[in-house]
């Protein structure tokens, strides 16, 4: 039940003594006549919503010159991790620094040769990358699909209109529908599809707070010899600090500036790998033979075994490849490392291998080791640079994917930057980007050394590509619709080989590698306690709604007063009149001319166009003024400030008015008069309330634990209510005027 306390009204009262003297206009002149109309009516939150013809999505196909130009910026973007991996993989492998049997490297060198065709090549850029939601990829995107195509969403605001946006493409399901229907029955699955979600997102975070530190100390540590450690760990600080830094330009200007400078890192790395190659012993490419692998295993057990966990960077991140989807498209990202990512590496490693045939007790320091003279300096230069490249793909990634779980209602409000008009995908977090910078500058203070960094390095990616595993498998079966067989060709053969990899880093677990899992299952449990704390404040809003009678009761009471003005009134309930209306009428007896109670709502798609995004209802009798509309966007979408927002639903109020009237324009000649002048008088209305100001109603949400509850309810709730105090409120993600804002306060018991 909601607590009625008068001296928990949290507004402006010194502000706004008289709402119709003190708030200033904010629309200037606005044009009266009708607004262009689209031919589909909206007169109903509960009929279909009319497709937006001509619409295209993300994923369209776009120009050679565009993909070829994304494909050079995801240069800088995605592969500088997985780029740089030459630089400590064999050296992680033979981690006492000793060769024991010279075909010892020709196995390790079989391994990542399969290593890398198997999972970036194949799984990611042929599989995986197909999974996308409209052009965006990451573990909520493969969420997002499943939400559309099975009811698995675990908060019950899903309605009819929403199947009609343009960029929903759902498909009428002929197979699977028995599963279908198992998992939307199963509560047990439902939670555990999100979990494993939000499991998935913070595994790309927890690695974040271990790669920028992991590449950078690996280059520096060419200058450890002359300097010492006490100089490469404070040289890796003011390189991080600098990188973190720029990422306020955008992923665009960001790409562009690395993208030339990855480029002649791996025409590096390639031509010295070629020239190694052939000088010392082109005979190491056999190690394509996978029989390489198998007499390693035979020779070395568990040896060999342990050494997969170093073997393993040779793909660090390649989960990147999907999470910074959104910021390019599918083909770019084919194209750019099937064509010059993969060649590189593979010249790289296999120059490296030939190398260590030569000398083998170089293989501590095999990367600077195996530089021609002339070359080193240069190198090492290159090197530096790419390595604080590295640390963009990451980094890239857990913008996109924390600004999806922001969308969904799946984590704290942070202020979240779009830098490209062109490409929504591509944002920028500041809370993000300063809580990653501090977190690698620990972790660099903490291990100080590229090899105890090596410890920790890795977990976090192989439970992240193994969830991956899992999800896409999902999507298989319910929305591309595989047989249960085609299914398994893929998540068996890839399953058994990342948990593998992941037994073999376990080893590690002591030494470091429990870190980026407890960074990890820290977050899961913040962004878990935020989500269900959402939920339950919506199912309170839901069981405690104002109906239509008693809004009108309300409206209509001699005690209730109407002033003129635009009131707007946020809620996140779809469903009906939140209760926080009647908690305001009954501490404030005054509502303005015309109110619109406006429903912010998350759609699991990318982005809502503009055109469909407001549904508006006209709540009865329509002499009161009072509309319902709800705001509906998808996970890239962005809200934009208040001024913008309000000439928004100013202008698609006006159209869903004109609709309701049953006014068509191009038959102006022989339309009724009564008609048009109606219109005229209903749109003359709204200008007057709005040359009076717009007052932004927001609920001030005081959420408590029901005293009966459990002691982890309470845990819950506390923590929840800590957090959204020290978070963003929505007025200032709206950067909403306070001499323009009113907030009520009301006490919900969950």
């Amino acid at each position: 039940m909601a607590t009625d306390e008068a001296n928990s009204i949290g507004m402006e009262v010194e502000e706004i003594t008289n709402c119709n003297e003190t708030i200033e206009t904010s629309v200037k002149e606005r044009n009266t006549s009708f607004p262009k109309l689209r031919r589909c009516r909206l007169n109903s939150l509960n009929v279909e919503a009319g497709k937006v013809s001509g619409i295209t999505d993300h994923s369209s196909k776009l120009s050679w010159m565009a993909t070829l130009s994304l494909a050079f910026q995801s240069l800088g973007v995605v592969y500088g991790d997985i780029g740089t991996s030459p630089l400590y993989v064999f050296a992680s492998s033979f981690t006492n620094g000793t060769i024991d049997h010279s075909d010892d490297i020709l196995g390790v060198l079989s391994i990542i040769y399969y290593t890398i065709l198997v999972f970036p090549l194949l799984k990611y850029c042929f599989i995986v990358l197909l999974a996308n939601d409209n052009g965006n990829g990451g573990a909520f995107a493969l969420y997002s699909l499943l939400c559309r195509h099975a009811k698995v969403s675990l908060i019950p605001n899903q309605q009819p209109e929403d199947m009609q946006l343009s960029n929903y493409k759902l498909e009428t399901l002929s197979s699977n529908q028995k599963l279908k229907q198992k998992l939307e029955n199963n509560y047990f699955a439902r939670v555990l599809f999100l979990f494993m979600t939000i499991l998935g997102t913070t595994m790309v975070i927890g690695d974040g707070f271990f790669t920028p530190p992991m590449s950078v100390i690996s280059a520096v540590s060419g200058i450890s010899s002359k300097l010492g450690q006490d100089y490469v760990v404070g040289i890796t600080i003011v390189i991080l600090v600098s990188l973190f830094m720029v990422q306020r330009f955008g992923t665009d200007k960001v790409g562009f500036s690395f993208a030339p400078i990855i480029t002649i890192w791996f025409i590096l790395i390639g031509g010295t790998g070629l020239y190694n190659l052939f000088k010392y012993d082109v005979g190491v490419l056999r190690a394509i033979n996978p029989k390489y692998i198998v007499n390693y295993f035979q020779r070395d057990g568990k040896k060999a075994w342990m050494s997969l966990g170093g073997i393993f960077l040779c793909i660090s991140g390649c989960e990147a490849m999907f999470a910074d989807l959104g910021h390019f498209s599918v083909r770019a990202i084919q194209i750019s490392f099937s064509f010059i990512t993969l060649p590189a590496i593979l010249a790289a490693y296999s120059g490296q291998a030939a190398y260590l045939r030569k000398f083998p007790n170089t293989v501590s320091n095999i990367f600077y080791a195996c530089i021609p003279g002339p070359l080193y300096w240069p190198t090492f230069v290159i090197a530096v640079i790419a390595s604080i490249i590295a640390s963009q793909a990451i980094v890239s990634g857990a913008f996109s994917i924390a600004s999806q779980a922001l969308s969904m209602g799946c984590f704290p409000r942070v202020k979240v930057v779009h830098t490209s008009a062109t490409h929504e995908g591509q944002v920028y977090i500041p809370a993000i980007n300063y809580m990653f910078m501090f977190a690698c500058i620990a972790v660099t203070i903490l291990f100080r050394t590229s090899e105890k960094l090596s410890n920790a390095y890795g977990v976090a990616i192989v439970c992240d590509m193994t969830i991956t595993t899992f999800l896409v498998s999902i999507v298989m079966l319910i929305v591309w619709k595989k047989s249960i067989w085609q299914v398994a060709l893929f998540s068996i053969p890839f399953g058994c080989i990342e948990l593998l990899y992941l037994s073999s880093q376990m080893v590690k677990f002591k030494e470091g590698g429990f870190l980026p899992l407890v960074s990890a299952i820290i977050f899961t449990i913040v962004m878990g306690i935020w989500f269900y704390a959402q939920k339950e404040k919506y199912m309170f809003e839901l069981n405690n709604k104002v109906s239509s009678e008693s809004l009108i009761k309300l409206v209509n009471d001699l005690s209730t007063n109407r002033i003129h003005g635009f009131g707007v009134l946020y809620s996140e309930l779809v469903q009906g009149i939140p209760p926080i209306f009647a908690h305001f009428i009954a501490n404030i007896p005054t509502i303005h001319s015309v109110v619109v109670f406006v429903s912010m709502k998350a759609i699991p798609i990318s982005n809502v166009v503009l055109e469909e995004r407001f549904l508006f209802r006209c709540v009865e009798p329509k002499e009161c003024k009072i509309f319902r509309c709800i705001v509906r966007h998808g996970y890239n979408d962005v809200i934009g400030n208040y001024m913008e927002f309000e000439s928004q639903l100013v202008q698609y109020l006006k159209e869903f008015i004109i609709q309701e009237s049953n006014y068509m324009p191009e038959l102006d000649s022989i339309q009724s008069p009564g008609v048009v002048e109606g219109i005229e008088n209903e749109i003359k209305f709204i200008d007057e309330a709005l040359g009076k100001g717009v007052v932004y109603m927001l609920g001030e949400i005081d959420v408590v634990a029901n005293p009966k509850s459990s002691i982890l309810n309470k845990i819950i709730v506390n923590t929840y209510t800590f957090l959204r105090r020290n978070f963003q409120q929505r007025d200032e993600l709206m950067a909403i005027p306070r001499r323009k804002l009113l907030k009520v306060g009301m006490t919900y018991e969950i």
